[in-house]
């Protein structure tokens, strides 16, 4: 069994599959699965969306740092981040530190059909969603870009498929993934 010696933090657009495709990472490595979006929501007892709606996206930012530090000071696990994380230059830096970050990167129209029939996305509550979602794309692939891996996502690859791709890229990296 391969052993996971730093913190896999899964970056990437809404929809990308960092919480479905990183749990089965973790499944496979026998590691522990996080969500730093849930542990934000269960520290605040509200949804991101309400979070958002009371007190404002600056104020969810500077939660999902103090999360996302916390979560990397811990023991090796798969970590799902929220798609603007890894925006902030402070969160590259603690992942960079402490972790690795793998950016699973999915072209603008698979991930319109994977978030346009969701309501949990507070970003897209817009007169146009599909454009916000395509100006915040645009936006964010130039900063995940900086990831460590980068693994293409695929319309006709299974959740196991996309997660088998994540750890043959990570047995790549001997200081992230020890192989057996």
């Amino acid at each position: 069994m391969p052993r996971l010696k730093k913190t896999v933090a899964m970056i990437g657009m809404m929809g990308a599959g960092k919480t479905a495709v990183g749990s089965a990472v973790a499944r496979a490595l026998s590691v522990p699965f996080l969500d730093s979006d849930d542990e934000i929501t269960r520290a605040a007892s509200r949804s991101i969306a309400e979070i958002f709606e009371r007190d404002g996206e600056a104020f969810f930012r500077a939660r999902e740092t103090e999360v996302l530090a916390r979560l990397l000071r811990a023991e090796p696990c798969i970590l799902s981040t929220g798609g603007g994380a890894y925006l902030s230059e402070t969160n590259r830096r603690l992942i960079t530190e402490a972790g690795v970050a793998v950016w699973l990167r999915a072209d603008l129209d698979l991930l319109w059909q994977r978030v346009r029939h969701k309501t949990t996305r507070p970003l897209l509550r817009t007169a146009n969603p599909r454009e916000t979602l395509r100006a915040l794309y645009e936006a964010r692939v130039p900063i995940y870009s900086l990831a460590d891996i980068v693994v293409e996502s695929s319309p006709d690859l299974s959740i196991e498929a996309m997660a088998q791709r994540v750890i043959d890229a990570l047995l790549q990296r001997p200081d992230v993934l020890e192989g057996e």
